[in-house]
């Protein structure tokens, strides 16, 4: 009869630690696959007026949109940059709408970034013609909620507090809203609503601003 080869205690301990570690690096590696989806929302025209309160009308053109997606995602993968904006009437000044349309054809180069024009409408306001941007929010929301199966989280850049209730029709589905206020005036309705909250000041756009 062949004698049984007795093992040492320690092969087993370190037979079971190793099978251990394996297990938690085969966890770390399947986690590492799980990358946070981003789609960036901006509110065109929110930004552009409040972006003009604080440089006096002045630069709000030049803002480089490239420089300001990656500072908002902040080291983060954005998947796609949707932008909503309203186009300005060659009728009404025609030097503005081609610095517009400049603007845009700059905008259209960035890789994933997404640009969508809605109608002005003139109304006359104390006896003052006023075109007024139509549409633009109401699609930005329709598209936070057809676009839920492509993002964990979206950016939503508005001082709007308009957009309090689609931020939390999306949350029930499961995603993340974080809120990206500009200057002085955020919405404090949104900031409280969203999963998290950050101010961009004067000195930071200064930054983002140039090609």
């Amino acid at each position: 009869m062949t004698p049984r080869l007795a093992c040492k205690p320690g092969y087993y301990f370190l037979t079971k630690l190793y099978k251990m570690f394996f297990f938690l690096f085969l966890m770390v590696k399947e986690e590492s696959k799980k990358i946070e989806k981003i789609i960036i929302f901006i509110d065109g025209n929110n930004l552009y007026h409040n972006l003009g309160r604080m440089f006096n009308n002045e630069k709000r053109d030049f803002l480089n949109f490239e420089k300001f997606i990656k500072h908002m995602a902040n080291d983060r993968k954005v998947i796609e940059t949707y932008y909503y904006i309203g186009i300005f009437d060659l009728t009404y000044n025609s030097k503005s709408y081609a610095d517009q349309q400049r603007f845009f054809s700059k905008l259209r180069k960035i890789k994933n970034f997404n640009l969508f024009t809605c109608r002005m409408q003139k109304v006359k306001i104390d006896g003052k013609n006023i075109y007024q941007t139509k549409e633009d929010d109401i699609r930005l929301a329709l598209d936070m909620v057809k676009l839920t199966d492509k993002y964990d989280t979206a950016i939503l850049v508005s001082n709007d507090g308009d957009f309090v209730p689609v931020v939390e029709f999306v949350q029930e589905k499961g995603k993340k809203v974080e809120n990206i206020g500009i200057g002085k005036s955020p919405s404090y309705y949104l900031k409280q609503v969203c999963d998290g909250f950050r101010k961009l000041n004067k000195r930071e756009i200064k930054q983002l601003l140039g090609n």
